[in-house]
């Protein structure tokens, strides 16, 4: 395994003492339509956190994130991210979102650019690095992914694995605060599942804050500082992972791991 993932900003912002709150959401309620997908959701992440979501499909795991960093706006509730009250003033949030960084399940790569190219073109452009500054950024985050080698190449040359570790890079490339992942292996081949899972891995051992929207729960059980399960647009349980995984506390959860823990 490669060394821990590292960064300037990482290493100087390891929790230590009285450890900030870094997202900070009240009374959160989302609705497609008729569809009522988040329902009255209280959640504060600290610096540092590790949070696995964890649930049935539709119980709004995805929604929740996405509504953090604002590719989903919710109707009703509060979300305050780094002291900034991103629903309410949704115009003047954008300089905030630039520190919250997000892996999607499908990569989301740009196909029309190189690896290195994709790993450049944000902090280029939203950061105002020079293309000097942000290649070396970026053959750096390269490197602690183990995709150094591919950064001339086509997304389309790569494996799904090789697209996703790709798709970190590119988001530690921004050097975010948060990062946000959104079933990062559920598109990916069994095979493929490990290395991206151990990349995660060495991110969480460096300290940034994570909230990982997955089904791998061993990856949980290994990484994950709290895990909260969600059902029908609630958070059901918010528990320490060898106590959600032993005991949990809610039926719904119980009858959650019963059904996967096979």
């Amino acid at each position: 395994m490669n060394a821990p993932i590292q960064s300037r900003y990482l290493q100087d912002t390891l929790p230590a003492g009285d450890v900030p709150v870094v997202i900070d959401i009240q009374g959160l309620n989302k609705w497609y339509g008729d569809y009522h997908a988040l329902r009255d959701i209280n959640l504060r992440v600290r610096q540092g956190d590790r949070i696995v979501l964890c649930g049935p499909s539709g119980s709004g795991k995805s929604s929740l994130i996405r509504c953090i960093n604002q590719l989903e706006t919710a109707q009703h509730g509060h979300i305050e991210i780094l002291g900034a009250n991103i629903v309410q003033t949704a115009p003047k949030a954008a300089p905030v979102l630039q520190d919250v960084g997000m892996v999607f399940q499908h990569f989301n790569l740009f196909p029309h650019l190189t690896v290195l190219d994709n790993c450049t073109l944000a902090p280029m452009s939203v950061r105002g690095l020079r293309r000097q500054g942000a290649q070396e950024r970026a053959c750096h985050f390269l490197d602690k992914v183990g995709m150094r080698a591919h950064l001339c190449k086509y997304p389309a040359q790569l494996s799904g694995g090789q697209q996703q570790r790709v798709a970190i890079a590119r988001a530690l490339c921004m050097e975010p605060k948060i990062i946000l992942f959104d079933e990062p292996t559920a598109a990916l081949d069994p095979e493929m599942v490990k290395e991206v899972l151990d990349v995660m891995v060495q991110l969480a051992e460096s300290g940034v804050t994570m909230l990982c929207v997955t089904h791998e729960m061993g990856f949980a059980r290994q990484v994950a500082e709290r895990v909260l399960f969600m059902d029908e647009g609630s958070i059901v349980e918010d528990n320490e992972p060898e106590l959600f995984f032993t005991l949990p506390r809610s039926d719904r959860a119980r009858a959650f791991l019963q059904q996967i823990l096979v």
